[in-house]
């Protein structure tokens, strides 16, 4: 893979991801994360535009569905991950560029960028997105500061490497969009009249199965419609419906409730998005100075080193019972 200018590790976050479809300009979809497969919850969420699905990744990850190499490719946007550490906006675009709902508007740097590349083959798709400023300048405006630079190293068998991939609902057929395979993978027709969530759910849950029993490395996100939009546009639909005075201002009490807390949730993802980049290095040094100097700075080391050796050892002797 390419470095293509270096591009930061960001966080599975569904404030960075939220924030950072913002910053590429797109409007009317929001990152949302997802507590559980429960078809309830997706009900609650609809529509759900794309799942964004992080695991452990293995060199022997088996391929299940159909690689798509036909003409279907004219009409999905596919792009081969040629990005080192860029495997996180590579999946927030593989969902962005296949909606096809007029209420998403993924604004001028994504939409010229599409139309741009329509021609291209993943490879070029994926070398533009490589060697996109304005996309990489979003993605690093994520990095975390950090004390001293490290060379980077190929990950090892003993490392665990972990890997995005998007599931996408196009023309009635489930994808699976992973720029580290030879195109998508086509998983199925969704059965028409149906939640394209009931396809998906026991692939995303099969996929889980197959790890050790245990294993928590699981992350998954839906791409979903701004819920701020969503709540705005049913208050405008009260007057026009059905319901009584009464019933009305108890919907719109609801319904202004929910516009509430979801305010208050973005208002911390934009503290914790600024905290993330704060640089607090200045205050690291100058406590690590003031330990120093009471003499407290070394026994907290040793206790830390003693700390950091115990966990190696479990999770060596996990490895080895696995």
């Amino acid at each position: 893979m390419s470095d293509a200018g270096n591009w930061c590790l960001i966080e599975s976050d569904p404030g960075v991801f939220t924030e950072l479809i913002q910053k590429f300009g797109v409007s009317g979809v929001q990152v949302e994360e997802l507590w559980s497969l429960d078809k309830e919850l997706f009900q609650d969420l609809n529509p759900v535009y794309g799942l964004i699905f992080l695991f452990k990744w293995t060199a022997d990850e088996e391929v299940v569905g159909t690689i798509v190499q036909d003409s279907r490719l004219e009409s999905i946007f596919f792009a081969k991950q040629v990005i080192n550490n860029a495997c996180a906006t590579q999946a927030i675009l593989s969902a962005l560029m296949n909606i096809t709902d007029p209420a998403v508007k993924l604004g001028p740097t994504l939409q010229e960028l599409k139309e741009f590349c329509s021609s291209f083959d993943a490879g070029m798709k994926g070398l533009t997105l490589s060697n996109s400023d304005q996309i990489r300048t979003v993605h690093n405006s994520f990095a975390r500061q950090t004390l001293f630079e490290f060379d980077a190293k190929a990950a090892t068998k003993d490392d665990d490497v972990f890997h995005f991939v998007t599931y996408v609902p196009i023309k009635g057929r489930l994808y699976e969009i992973d720029g580290l395979k030879a195109g998508p993978v086509d998983h199925g027709a969704i059965t028409e009249g149906s939640d394209w969530m009931d396809t998906v759910r026991p692939i995303i849950e099969a996929r889980m199965q197959k790890y050790t029993q245990g294993e928590i490395h699981f992350n998954l996100m839906g791409v979903i419609q701004d819920r701020k939009i969503k709540y705005n546009e049913k208050l405008k639909e009260l007057s026009s419906g059905d319901l009584n005075p009464e019933q009305q201002a108890m919907e719109a009490a609801r319904i202004e409730m929910l516009l509430a807390e979801e305010e208050t949730k973005r208002s911390k993802w934009r503290s914790e998005n600024i905290r993330r980049r704060h640089n607090y290095l200045p205050l690291i040094m100058e406590l690590l100075r003031s330990l120093a100097s009471r003499g407290e700075l070394m026994p907290i080391y040793n206790k830390a080193k003693e700390k950091s050796a115990e966990l190696d050892k479990k999770k060596k002797e996990k490895k080895q019972a696995a």
